[in-house]
């Protein structure tokens, strides 16, 4: 039986064999480079799992699988560029290397080859996952654009941030377990069923990093503590707090003082809307809803008719590949 390090190493080993290009080199040595930063590979990795799951032949996932892959890089470098982010994995982000206007071109070309990678995977089923790439894909860029959108809108409901995380993250590890569902021999229905499994996780998890954003231990997770509250994100925890405040004239008006300072001493404001959290009892409530979405996850799971056991391990994998100490 493949193991999790099994899927990476296979991932790792055809990128590092992967060409891209080399004429004209501003066009690919950026794309080299991004690909070449690393990280957990989750998502490919669960195109392998979900082959896996349904008892499938794994190495007929590796093309669909650095696709997806593709896909989420060309999506961190236009990401840093509309964020301005420095950093990457703690190296200089593709438009602070070269330019901005390399960094669009060469995430575009980092699209392109996705397609072009996926096309690789030439049998009967191609259309299908055609289909569920480019659904995915602009589901993505959906929720990126409400994402920017809410930087700018002053108020923003729970449910619309819900959507947006399930836009922007979640739907793109529903995608990938969904085509390594049907490259394992799934039928739609289960196919589709294992899609809403990986998105409510997806969900789920990045309430965790919301959470994780506030209250981790700085060491462990190698981040900022308090980012989120620094820049104003509006994560869960902020708009359940706000939501709850607007019943309590002191707490909302400390926080509109926070949120509109401006100038401030990072820490102190970190600390300040980290003690409203704590009044509001808000990481508990944060902790609830991810509950929530990872248990309505385990609903979709028990309704595929494959073993226990191998569900098991699904849930083990899941786990494994993102830190749910919160």
């Amino acid at each position: 039986m493949e193991t999790i390090t099994d899927f990476q190493q296979q991932i790792e080993l055809a990128l590092k064999n992967k060409k891209y290009g080399s004429n004209p080199k501003e066009l690919y040595e950026p794309i080299e480079y991004i690909m070449s930063l690393g990280g957990k590979r989750m998502r490919p990795v669960f195109v392998f799992v979900g082959c896996d799951f349904f008892g499938g032949d794994t190495s007929n996932a590796i093309h669909p699988a650095l696709a997806i892959e593709l896909f989420h890089n060309f999506t961190l470098v236009h990401d840093d560029i509309m964020d301005k982010a420095p950093l990457r994995r703690n190296q200089s982000t593709v438009h602070e290397k070269w330019d901005e206007n390399t960094a669009i071109l060469s995430g575009d070309a980092i699209m392109i080859k996705a397609y072009q990678e996926l096309c690789k995977y030439n049998t009967d089923i191609l259309p299908q996952l055609l289909k569920i790439f480019s659904n995915t894909a602009i589901k993505v860029c959906e929720g990126q654009q409400l994402d920017m959108n809410f930087e700018k809108l002053a108020k923003v409901s729970i449910p619309q941030y819900l959507k947006m995380i399930e836009l922007k993250t979640a739907v793109l590890l529903g995608g990938s377990l969904e085509m390594g569902a049907l490259i394992g021999g799934a039928d739609e229905i289960n196919a589709q069923l294992l899609y809403e499994f990986g998105k409510h996780i997806g969900i789920a998890f990045q309430l965790q990093d919301d959470i994780l954003d506030v209250y981790a231990d700085t060491e462990k997770f190698g981040k900022q503590k308090g980012g989120d509250i620094v820049s104003n994100k509006k994560t869960y925890l902020l708009l359940k707090a706000m939501e709850m405040a607007d019943s309590n004239r002191y707490l909302k008006e400390e926080l509109h003082q926070w949120i509109h300072a401006p100038q401030f001493v990072p820490k102190e404001k970190v600390e300040a809307i980290t003690s409203i959290y704590n009044f509001l009892n808000i990481k508990e409530l944060a902790r609830n809803e991810m509950k929530k979405h990872y248990d309505t996850a385990l609903t979709f799971l028990e309704n595929i008719p494959v073993n226990k056991m191998k569900k098991e391990n699904l849930i083990t994998i899941a786990d494994s590949l993102m830190v749910r100490e919160v």
